[in-house]
């Protein structure tokens, strides 16, 4: 029970380091954990141009991979049917755009990295 919670933990951690970095780097924040059903979106966020679907994986470190490469193709369809509930219900005429944010968990602090346009929606 404590490495679930621990691990739920980092989570929690892991997203608010990655909506700190897109505030810090003028993106506004819309939602977060925003679900549709069982489809759920970690953060959604916007600058000037686009609305941005993100994804947010947290990791102690990268001995088992990158963390972006756990996103895989499911999750992929899953956020991009989020995203067009979202558009849809909100009314959202900015250009849509899927990115991943990981975040390293060391003792010292959280290292983000942001990779925009991840993956596109293969419809």
């Amino acid at each position: 029970m404590e490495t679930i919670l621990s691990n739920r933990s980092i989570g929690f951690q892991g997203e608010d380091a990655a909506v700190n970095y897109l505030i810090e780097h003028n993106y506004s924040i819309l939602a977060r954990n925003w679900q549709f059903h069982h489809l759920e979106v970690d953060i959604i966020a916007e600058n000037d141009e686009f609305i941005v679907f993100c994804e947010v994986k947290t990791r102690k470190d990268n001995r088992y991979g990158e963390p972006e490469t756990f996103v895989d193709r499911n999750k992929q369809k899953h956020m991009f049917a989020a995203a067009n509930h979202f558009i849809g219900r909100y009314g959202i005429t900015k250009e849509a755009r899927f990115d991943i944010l990981t975040v390293i968990r060391t003792p010292e602090n959280m290292e983000v990295r942001h990779l925009p346009d991840a993956f596109i929606p293969q419809w």
